[in-house]
């Protein structure tokens, strides 16, 4: 059973589920990649069987930020697979030349509408069978209005009592806002 999916998506096949499998061409020349173990590193590893290429499998940077107004966090409630019409907070895949923590500044304002603060580190997130590394802040909203995106079929305020716990979209999100109560009761 794949534990990033809650139970009534897991027939969804998640894009990122790590399957050094899929990677079968060479992204310099083209040709075939072949497993072949490197002494020098101690590990298996795709090489192109042309140019002698190392293909690296390495995890997608995502970053994400639990906004907080007042006394409740905003979440969003997903309109895109993986994991369609279940909740989290704001974030997404960081670009090329952009900081992880802008990259969480600008999901918020994509995905909800809202101008977010980040005010710190919550934690960074990951699991061995998903090719994706989330690192996830805690923030204000600091101005914006809540808004639906192309992302996102419903932007809501809960209290820290109302987290929609059975309808989450993945397990960092389940394992972030858990991580902020803790936070909370300490802060």
């Amino acid at each position: 059973m794949d534990e990033t999916m809650p139970a009534g998506n897991r027939n969804h096949k998640h894009p990122h589920l790590s399957d050094k499998n899929k990677l079968k061409f060479c992204q310099l020349c083209g040709a075939p990649l072949v497993e072949r173990y490197l002494d020098e590193e101690k590990h298996t590893r795709k090489v192109c069987s042309d140019c002698g290429y190392i293909s690296y499998l390495n995890p997608k940077t995502a970053a994400g930020v639990v906004p907080r107004e007042g006394e409740k966090i905003w979440l969003l409630r997903r309109s895109i697979p993986p994991n369609d019409g279940l909740w989290t907070f704001p974030g997404g895949y960081v670009d090329l030349g952009e900081s992880v923590p802008d990259a969480a500044v600008r999901e918020a304002l994509e995905e909800t509408g809202l101008e977010v603060r980040i005010d710190g580190l919550l934690n960074v997130y990951s699991y061995s069978n998903v090719g994706v590394v989330l690192i996830a802040y805690y923030g204000s909203v600091i101005g914006g209005k809540a808004a639906l995106s192309h992302e996102s079929r419903e932007v809501r305020a809960f209290s820290l009592e109302d987290i929609p716990w059975d309808e989450l979209a993945f397990k960092s999100t389940r394992d972030a806002l858990l991580d902020y109560l803790r936070y909370e009761r300490y802060a």
